[in-house]
This record gives structure tokens, C-alpha cells and sequence, in this order.
């Protein structure tokens, strides 16, 4: 642990209870700019009820093919596939588990997978589990992946639809039509632009109007609820109901999970919440840049103040917290070796007025640490 520190790349669980727009971290209340839950379903009272209301168990406490597929489940995946317009959809225990059951299932020594160099580390662990050669194409470069594509064989290509740590959207219409021409199988994880982006809030290959052959995603982001899933042809659901040991060796879902994001999905397709949040991401940003930061080339919610070196990142979000704002910094293994960042993370719950005192916060914490 030693050289780990020595790095300025320890990290330590702190207490954090998270109250909307609002956390009270080590017991210290601060505005929250670390969730992931863009619209602020998880606070919303007809989800909570929802889920208060199918809470008669704590868990089927069994897998699916065993004793948990409760039908709730399988309503869940008719509504998630027809936000997809896909044929059919699959609920995993979560977004991570999706990734590695879907690609470890599709994947195998005789495959050459091709992965976007900033794909998120559920990704990567997937690639290296399933046995397959991967090539790595250069961040959102659709030309390096066409050169690299013209290996023969089983191919996959997998990307981010709006990638975790930087916040840009992959640009999916050159990289869909690549891997199409090519015949590899499209694996794209959403799950930062789920019920955020597209017509209808269904993605950002809806709002690109691609076909990809996988869609897998999150219920905990966008939609402020729990689980992930994956979105695709009966037939690929049928061989990870068979295969894939992260969905085949694992409990269900709990129903009053699965009854809470059934209730958001309408609520988050009205597009209010989004409204509000594309508003606030626009404040931000500018103020932000009018303070001299040097912000990541985002697209989206997610907004890294570039930072570079480590231990300045940790000063500055230590800065922060004791002018009551809460941002984390975000290190290497998560992000390259000197390209630290603090990643905010905007959501409909913030006010202008949370934002005005987090803007105060970051030029006192910049006064005190010279940053710009």
C-alpha cells in the first residue's frame, strides 16, 4: 500500500448519505456533483411508492432458472425491449454483470473483439474473461477501427454510448456502418446515456437511428433505480439464458426492484427532467469555462474539470468539500497517469441556485490551491 500512496492513488470508503441533490459525507452536508442519477428518479415518490408497495419479500433468493424468475421480471424486460425497439431483453443483477454475461456468452478464443481504448473496466474485464484476441482502436476513431476490422474471422466491435470518465458520445453512426460492412457483431453499452438521450429518451443509437445487435444498459443511472439489462434478438437472450454464467449462477433481481423501475420508465419518458437537466449542464459548463478550467470535450452530464497531476486532484476536491461540494477525484487506474480529473456529474435535482454556491466554491478552492 505503500507505493500506492506514495502515488496519490489511495483510496478510502467514507461515509456518504445521499439526500437528492444533497449529501452529507463523513457528516459534513455538501452539494452532491458525484451522482449518476441524472433525473432524480430515485427520489421520486411514485418509484419509492412503487417499490414500498411490492416489498412483501426481501428477495426471491434463488436464480431464475431455479426459483426467482418472478413474472415481474419478465414484465420488466417487455417494457425495457420496447424502450429499445429491440425483440426482447434480459435483466442482470447489474450493469457490470450484463457486460461480462453478455460478451463472455458471444465471445471465445476464435473471436476477435475490438474495443474502444476508453471503454469502461466492466468492458475490460469481459474482453480478457471471455478468451478472445482484442484489438483496441483508438478513442471514438472509426478510421483505426476500419483498419484494424480487416482481419478475417468472428469479429465483435464494443463501445460506450457516452463514455463514463470523459463524457463524450462515440460516434456511432460511422462505427455502426464500419462493423456492419465488416459483418462483426455491435455491442454498445449505454448506460450513462439511457433515458437521457434519443427519441423518447431510448439511447444514443436511437438518436444516431443505428442498429446494433446488443444494446446492454443500466437501470441505475438514468433511471435512478437498480440492475442492468441487455436488449437484443430472441436468439441471443435464449444463448444467455443458456450460457452466460453471470445471469445462469446468480439470484434474481428482487420484484420490488424491478416494480420500482417499471413505475420510472413512464415518468422518465415525458422529458421534463431532461429538459432541466440539458439546462443545467448548459449553466455549468459556461460558468465553469468563464472561471478559466479546462473542461474534457463532453457531450453530456458528465463533465471532467481536467486536472492532470494526482495530488493536485485531491486537493482540490478536498478544497471543495470544506466549502460544502462534493466532487471526487477521479485517478489512474480509472483514467491515464497524469490526466486526473474532477468528474461532475450534473442532475435535474440541482437548482440554480446549488449550482450559483458550487461555482462560489470552486473559485475559492481555485484561489486557494492556483489551479487556473
Amino acid at each position: 500500500m505503500g507505493s500506492i500512496k506514495a502515488a496519490n492513488l489511495y483510496r478510502a470508503l467514507r461515509n456518504v448519505v445521499v439526500k437528492g441533490p444533497i449529501a452529507v459525507v463523513n457528516g459534513r452536508e455538501a452539494i452532491h456533483l458525484c451522482s449518476n442519477d441524472y433525473l432524480g428518479l430515485s427520489q421520486n415518490s411514485q418509484v419509492v411508492k412503487a417499490a414500498a408497495m411490492a416489498l412483501t419479500h426481501v428477495s426471491q433468493a434463488s436464480s431464475r432458472l431455479i426459483a426467482g424468475n418472478d413474472p415481474v421480471l419478465e414484465e420488466l424486460e417487455g417494457v425495457l425491449a420496447r424502450h429499445r425497439r429491440a425483440e426482447t431483453a434480459l435483466v442482470y443483477p447489474t450493469g457490470y454483470m450484463a457486460n461480462l454475461g453478455v460478451v463472455t456468452a458471444l465471445a471465445d478464443k476464435k473471436t476477435t473483439i475490438f474495443s474502444d481504448e476508453l471503454n469502461h473496466a466492466s468492458i475490460i474485464d469481459a474482453c480478457r474473461l471471455s478468451g478472445a484476441r482484442v484489438q483496441i482502436f483508438r478513442h471514438n476513431d472509426p478510421g483505426h477501427l476500419e483498419e484494424l476490422l480487416r482481419r478475417p474471422g468472428r469479429t465483435i466491435v464494443i463501445t460506450e454510448g457516452v463514455f463514463s470518465m470523459d463524457g463524450d458520445i462515440a460516434d456511432l453512426r460511422q462505427i455502426c456502418r464500419i462493423a456492419q460492412k465488416r459483418g462483426a457483431i455491435t455491442i454498445v453499452d449505454d448506460a450513462h446515456g439511457d433515458f437521457v438521450f434519443g427519441p423518447k429518451f431510448s439511447g444514443v443509437p436511437a438518436s444516431f437511428g443505428v442498429d446494433v445487435d446488443v444494446h446492454v444498459s443500466s437501470l441505475s443511472k438514468g433511471l435512478g433505480c437498480f440492475g442492468g439489462y441487455v436488449a437484443t434478438s430472441k436468439k441471443i437472450r435464449d444463448l444467455l439464458i443458456n450460457t452466460s454464467r453471470q445471469f445462469i449462477y446468480t439470484s434474481a433481481l428482487p420484484d420490488h426492484l424491478c416494480a420500482a423501475a417499471i413505475a420510472a420508465i413512464p415518468i422518465s419518458k415525458k422529458g421534463h427532467l431532461q429538459k432541466q437537466l440539458s439546462s443545467n449542464i448548459k449553466f455549468l459548463v459556461s460558468r465553469l469555462r468563464k472561471q478559466g478550467f479546462t473542461l474534457g470535450v463532453s457531450s453530456s452530464q458528465i463533465i471532467p474539470v481536467m486536472i492532470g497531476d494526482e495530488k493536485k486532484a485531491i486537493k482540490f476536491s478536498q478544497e471543495l468539500l470544506k466549502r460544502g461540494v462534493f466532487v471526487q477525484a477521479v485517478r489512474y487506474p480509472t483514467v491515464r497517469k497524469g490526466s486526473a480529473r474532477l468528474r461532475i456529474s450534473i442532475t435535474a435535482m440541482h437548482t440554480k441556485s446549488h449550482l450559483e454556491t458550487a461555482l462560489d466554491a470552486f473559485s475559492a478552492a481555485n484561489g486557494k490551491t492556483c489551479l487556473v
